[in-house]
């Protein structure tokens, strides 16, 4: 049986765990503490949660390269759809909804004081369960240190709150528009865009008070979908078409994507290129000043090489999409994406994937969730 480090108040753990249950795959959650933490990242040298480890020894980390080594190695229904310009916007949205939903899934569950009790006695009691301290000051460390790391440090403050509130229910509203006509973002089926918005949207803004009576009262469809998310089995959806073309309604989501995620990579690449430690960029009418981060760096070469490994034909069709809702952010997306990466390739520590990681690479630090 696979082991899955990680917890059950975890972004990424939730991700990884919906497509083990989507593929049939079975699996135990090892629930960590602090120790187990430094343990798998001896293991693999990347510390972050989760950590997948297999029965013959070997390991794998980062949510959205294990689910690519199942998508190839695995039996199972498959969730990447067969067209290719359509993997491409599935590719595109899983890693929109892994990267750009951080930083209001920490704010709301941080800087809001119902949420933040709530979340750091849970996590008090569970991460913090092997540290020899009163519980009190276990509660008022996780929650001090999770504020300075994953709030003010990630340029959530009192200019920028409403903008990280605003991308919150932007993609709701994105999401609703979907979710109203059909079980799943792209289909009848789940694909990697659905895992991508998942991980977000159940541990975090369907579960921590505050997001989640916003997401009951706003978006239904979208409460209804993370519950169909967490409950489906391969014998539900494997006998249905996988999805073959751009569905109605996702024009809002991609049009979320050009406007404020692909600039956003774009300025931090921009910045590592320019060796610079933090990065400046608008959104939603303020600006932030956030850490260069080099995982999302990584990301967007991906994404890149993803786009310029298309044939024409369906590079053509990526285009057309991106150009359908708003033809100026196509414009910028497209160019984004066939622009030639730059010389910061060669700096990037990308992990293997597997055991052992010779690297510091990581998305985020120790307690991620």
């Amino acid at each position: 049986m696979l082991r899955v480090h990680g917890l059950d108040l975890s972004y990424f753990t939730g991700k990884l765990e919906a497509y083990l249950r989507a593929k049939g795959l079975p699996y135990e959650l090892v629930p960590m503490d602090t120790r187990s933490f430094r343990r798998c990242a001896r293991i693999t040298g990347v510390a972050q949660m989760p950590q997948l480890e297999f029965p013959d020894g070997e390991w794998l980390t980062d949510s959205t390269r294990i689910i690519e080594h199942f998508e190839t190695q695995a039996a199972g229904p498959a969730i990447y759809p067969e067209d290719l310009a359509l993997c491409f916007i599935a590719h595109l949205l899983e890693d929109f909804g892994d990267e750009w939903l951080w930083r209001p899934a920490m704010h709301y569950r941080w800087s809001f004081a119902s949420d933040a009790r709530l979340l750091s006695e849970k996590l008090a009691r569970s991460m913090m369960r092997d540290v020899p301290l009163p519980l009190l000051l276990r509660r008022w460390l996780i929650g001090s240190r999770q504020r300075r790391l994953f709030v003010r440090n990630d340029g959530v403050n009192r200019q920028t709150a409403a903008a990280v509130e605003q991308v919150y229910l932007d993609v709701l509203d994105a999401m609703q528009s979907c979710l109203s006509t059909r079980p799943y973002l792209l289909g009848a089926r789940p694909t990697q865009a659905d895992f991508g918005m998942f991980g977000s949207m159940f541990r975090h803004f369907a579960s921590d008070p505050t997001p989640a009576r916003i997401m009951q009262q706003r978006s239904p469809a979208v409460r209804q979908w993370v519950n169909r998310m967490w409950e489906i089995r391969p014998e539900q959806f494997e006998r249905q078409s996988l999805p073959s073309t751009l569905p109605q309604g996702l024009d809002r989501m991609i049009c979320l994507v050009c406007e404020d995620y692909l600039p956003y990579l774009d300025a931090n690449e921009r910045a590592l290129e320019a060796h610079k430690h933090r990065v400046s960029w608008p959104c939603k009418g303020v600006v932030f000043n956030t850490p260069v981060n080099r995982y999302r760096v990584w990301c967007l070469q991906r994404l890149r090489k993803r786009y310029q490994a298309l044939d024409s034909a369906a590079r053509s069709r990526v285009d057309d999409w991106l150009h359908a809702s708003n033809p100026a952010l196509g414009d910028l997306a497209v160019g984004l994406l066939r622009r030639s990466a730059g010389p910061v390739a060669h700096v990037i520590a990308v992990p293997t994937g597997t055991h052992p990681v010779n690297s510091h690479w990581h998305r985020g630090g120790a307690f991620v969730q």
